[in-house]
């Protein structure tokens, strides 16, 4: 049988430079104008944050496309890439709690989850465990976005939804019932990947445990 060849790892140069990383590099610098548009709170600013906030979210997809795309996936941007998304989600969940505009308790529910997840996720990298992403966490991400987007942008503007009339959208309002929502997918991702963790790690066990029977034998 043809030994499988192994692609060749690229010097951490060409991967610090190469095009998707560069965007992620780009979404964690402007983090801090995005929290100053946050912090003055006026329309036109609030306005502005939401449209950063919203580049970040799509360059997060861009950027993962490339890496595929262009066969540049790299160890640097499987690091970097969720450590931008969990930065600039944070930032403006911690900002948007601070100004009053959400409730604390969301934000500690919200950001408690993404630890223990991703704890979890250290521990089974480092026991050599696979554990795929489910169709809630997908769901969650997508919900607490939206739910930030419209919280950032904060003022009720008139949207025309084809009526006789336009209709007053309450973007506040309206972002945080989403973000209320979107703790259902959240906790019952984080559940769901805990039972699949366990049943992992029992897996691994038990094909150690008949490895070493086998080695007696």
């Amino acid at each position: 049988m043809a030994a499988k060849k192994v692609a060749a790892r690229r010097p951490l140069k060409d991967e610090l430079v190469n095009l998707p990383n560069l965007i992620t590099y780009l979404r964690i610098l402007v983090i801090p104008v995005f929290l100053w548009f946050v912090w003055r709170g006026d329309p036109f600013s609030s306005f502005v944050a939401a449209v950063l906030f919203t580049f970040a979210a799509i360059s997060d997809m861009v950027d993962g496309w490339l890496a595929r795309r262009m066969n540049l996936v790299s160890v640097v941007g499987k690091l970097m890439d969720p450590l931008a998304d969990k930065l600039i989600v944070t930032a403006a969940l911690v900002m948007l709690a601070q100004m009053g505009r959400i409730e604390a308790w969301l934000v500690i529910v919200i950001l408690s989850r993404e630890l223990i997840v991703s704890g979890l996720r250290q521990i089974a990298i480092g026991e050599g465990l696979v554990i795929a992403a489910g169709q809630g966490g997908k769901w969650k991400t997508a919900l607490q976005l939206t739910g930030i987007i419209g919280v950032l942008v904060h003022y009720t503007y008139p949207i025309d939804l084809l009526v006789v009339s336009a209709y007053p959208f309450d973007f506040q309002l309206i972002g945080e019932w989403i973000l209320v929502v979107s703790l259902a997918p959240s906790i019952l991702s984080a559940l769901r990947y805990f039972a699949d963790f366990l049943a992992a790690v029992a897996q691994k066990e038990r094909a150690s445990q008949a490895g070493a029977r086998r080695d007696a034998a």
